[in-house]
């Protein structure tokens, strides 16, 4: 998933990979689990995607030659694994930790999904 989301950072002509990138690479997913979490708080996935694609909005067209990794993706990739317990981390548990997390752009777009 990291990678999926640093592939989203590039495509967006960023230098660093955001909890936003997560999302957006978990939404692109469609993990069944994700979206049943969000459908039943009443919430359209397609919407939360629209939603974090237009606030990820586009670097400078610039292109990096690192991609550099924001604290709270390592936070959020540590809450993930205390999650995920003894299995490998899954999408629902990326997911459950930007929630968790609360911080940023991506926790934004997600409780403005709730409010609507």
């Amino acid at each position: 998933m990291l990678r999926a989301a640093e592939q989203e950072c590039r495509n967006h002509n960023h230098y660093y990979v955001g909890a936003e990138h997560m999302l957006y690479a978990l939404l692109e997913e469609h993990d069944a689990r994700v979206d049943a979490v969000l459908l039943e708080g009443g919430i359209e996935p397609s919407g939360v995607h629209a939603d974090i694609k237009r606030a990820l909005g586009t670097g400078d067209g610039r292109s990096w030659e690192g991609i550099l990794v924001t604290p709270r993706v390592r936070k959020i990739v540590e809450i993930a694994d205390r999650l995920a317990g003894d299995h490998e981390i899954e999408p629902i548990d990326l997911f459950e930790a930007i929630r968790a997390e609360g911080g940023g752009l991506a926790a934004d777009v997600l409780r403005r999904a709730c409010n609507t």
